[in-house]
């Protein structure tokens, strides 16, 4: 992963876009922004329809530029409601005119889903440095996303406090010296049951999870455990590894974040208390440490961390994940937009907590396997595998109706 460090060496603050600002990601993002005003500043701020949200952030924060993608919100915006000295941008192409402006000295990719895309590639085209919490971006493009950044030599530094655990871990040897990388998770909200205990698991019940306070969608990926399928393909990627030299720990106590093993047998770990405002800040003032708003660990009050092997039987979506990061190319956008829709139709009632895996399992077996799809390929496998699992779901139902 190529680290650009022209932008640490500016005699004013950096230049802050936020894409997804009023998501969990966004606003501990612009709560690191604003706790450093020395070094970071808002340019911009983009959001799909949280317009009353959008527009607070934008007069707190003194942004320039907002964006909504979401046209029919975006045409509810009086010109009197914007904060003085601040410009809306809307439209198809909002988002990249807002990232690719010169003023911009960083983008903050922290849009949910496939949707984060867009935005990440064109920052990237316009040589902006992203940081990335947008996971579904390598998941779906990997291979072609890495190169875009390799070619305009600009830096992708993760926000996922897993892999940027694994960022900083790095650092203690050449990558040519790394055999492993183990990625932690918590495991979820239902780590240690069994199959038969998770059929009739409500949403609401997939949507408490234990350690961490995050968006609806990351939280049900968290509780079949396709989150951490999805930064296992990340990382295969972001850190241009091969698919076996990738592991998964359960460590409910969410402190080590993961670790990196090395030829001679030493074993670098990141730890702190689970707070996503520590890998934001990390990237946005990389490579500098400096004290910011981020809890601290309490010394005093420790007494174990335990650690435990992931269930790939009764959450099938994690061993699903470790196939397609040895498969790559069609694979991940496959599994991605199956996985959102399968989701959304969770969250509605329409299938069951148990039927997620399955239906993207389903997807992943019957689609069109390319190894080395275009962008536009990979766009065209995910619009299959959203329709395919609204054709899978709406058979499923009706043969529950029928009995």
């Amino acid at each position: 992963m190529q680290a650009n460090h022209s932008q640490t060496n500016l005699n004013r603050p950096k230049r802050i876009v936020v894409l997804g600002s009023t998501g969990s990601i966004g606003i501990s993002t612009l709560d690191v922004v604003e706790s450093l005003p020395e070094k970071l500043e808002v340019f911009g701020l983009c959001a799909h329809r949280k317009v009353k949200e959008l527009l607070e952030q934008a007069k707190k924060h003194k942004a320039k530029f907002i964006a909504i993608t979401d046209a029919e919100s975006a045409a509810k915006i009086e010109s009197l409601e914007l904060p003085q000295g601040c410009q809306l941008l809307s439209g198809a192409d909002a988002v990249i005119k807002l990232v690719q402006m010169a003023e911009v000295d960083m983008v903050v990719s922290a849009i949910v889903g496939a949707a984060g895309i867009e935005g990440t590639w064109a920052a990237l085209e316009a040589g902006k440095p992203v940081g990335l919490a947008n996971k579904e971006t390598l998941v779906v493009a990997g291979p072609l996303v890495m190169e875009l950044a390799r070619q305009k030599g600009v830096a992708i530094l993760p926000i996922d406090s897993e892999h940027s655990a694994i960022f900083q871990a790095m650092q203690s040897g050449p990558k040519e010296s790394i055999t492993k990388i183990v990625l932690t998770g918590s495991g979820g909200p239902f780590r240690g049951k069994k199959a038969f205990q998770l059929e009739q698991v409500t949403a609401e019940e997939a949507l408490k999870h234990p350690t961490w306070q995050m968006g609806p969608k990351i939280s049900i990926d968290s509780a079949t455990l396709m989150n951490k399928a999805l930064e296992v393909i990340e990382a295969r990627w972001l850190f241009d590894l091969d698919a076996s030299q990738i592991e998964v720990i359960l460590h409910p106590e969410s402190m080590i974040h993961s670790f990196v093993e090395f030829a001679d047998g030493s074993v670098m770990a990141q730890a702190s208390p689970p707070d996503m405002r520590l890998p934001i800040q990390y990237a946005l003032t990389y490579p500098e440490r400096v004290p910011g708003p981020t809890r601290r660990l309490d010394w005093q009050s420790l007494k174990a961390w335990h650690f435990e092997q992931p269930d790939l039987e009764t959450f099938p979506a994690l061993k699903i994940g470790l196939e397609v990061a040895r498969m790559g190319g069609t694979c991940g956008a496959v599994l991605n937009a199956a996985n959102e829709v399968a989701v959304e139709r969770f969250l509605k009632g329409e299938l069951a907590f148990l039927d997620i895996a399955r239906a993207a399992r389903t997807a992943l077996d019957h689609h069109n396997f390319s190894p080395t799809p275009s962008l536009a390929d990979l766009f065209q496998c995910d619009r299959w595998a959203r329709q395919e699992i609204i054709r899978w779901t709406s058979k499923k139902n009706q043969t529950i109706q029928a009995k």
